[in-house]
């Protein structure tokens, strides 16, 4: 399989996952066969994701689950660059986390002790906020009252929706909203548009010419722009063409129904 014009002129290839390799838990049309055909060209592969639901590991059977072929190191999440952060600024602190049980195991790995449904948790010294499908208002209580006695306060993005078969499903931002609402403070967030995480995948990656593929005008477009490189959209996501066309500053180099389309042209 050849690769497209556009594609062949760069040496990495980073790819979001949610709305552009999968949505739920189904490929998009023709993605195994253009990843195939990123690999046997010599493309660097990344995956570069804002879903903090899995760990890594998880991230990486699916992919070998849903027919594609992928290593650890390939794989970027959120919850990794929280852990990182965390680490550095906040290990050995306390913290009231709303997330999957994988973030909690994230912040946990970075160092900190989870104090939801104690005494302790209005005096967390952090909170941290992402996307979980057990979102509850006992969790939105204890973040917003450990913000309002100052805690800091991260999460992973600010994706309002996130692609699922049947349609868009509330995303982090969502939840993010809601703790900035009741608690009047503001959420620093470290997953895209910000350029941590295509930065972790570019440094893996090595020197060479890279685009980063997604379905989110904002996020995808946004950080491959704040990072320095080229950034695609494609259709099967949170995006339509509309906004993906109206997009300027940056403007995507391509836009393309699907992401076999984008790669084999």
């Amino acid at each position: 399989m050849l690769l497209s014009s556009l594609v062949a002129r760069y040496d990495h290839i980073l790819l979001d996952l949610d709305g552009c390799v999968w949505v739920g838990d189904v490929p998009t049309p023709g993605a195994v066969e253009a990843i195939i055909a990123l690999r046997a060209a010599g493309k660097g592969v990344a995956f570069v994701t804002n879903d903090s639901q899995l760990l890594t590991e998880e991230y990486v059977q699916k992919l070998w689950r849903l027919g594609f072929q992928a290593s650890v190191e390939e794989v970027v999440t959120v919850g990794g660059a929280l852990q990182f952060v965390l680490a550095e600024r906040f290990a050995g602190r306390a913290a009231v986390v709303i997330g999957s049980s994988a973030l909690c195991r994230h912040v946990e790995a970075a160092g900190l002790r989870i104090v939801n449904g104690t005494t302790f948790a209005s005096r967390a010294d952090v909170v941290v906020v992402a996307f979980h499908r057990q979102f509850d208002y006992d969790e939105l209580r204890e973040a917003t009252q450990a913000a309002l006695r100052g805690a800091f306060l991260i999460g992973s993005n600010r994706d309002a929706t996130f692609p699922q078969p049947d349609g868009l499903w509330p995303g982090s931002g969502a939840v993010i909203a809601a703790v900035e609402t009741a608690s009047g403070r503001t959420v620093q967030t470290v997953g895209k548009p910000e350029p941590t995480l295509v930065q972790t995948a570019l440094d893996r990656l090595g020197p060479g010419r890279a685009l980063m593929i997604g379905d989110r005008v904002d996020a995808d477009l946004g950080a491959a722009h704040a990072a320095g490189i080229d950034g695609a959209i494609v259709l099967t996501g949170a995006s339509d063409r509309a906004t993906a066309e109206a997009a300027t500053e940056p403007s995507p180099v391509a836009i393309s129904d699907r992401l076999e389309t984008l790669v084999l042209g």
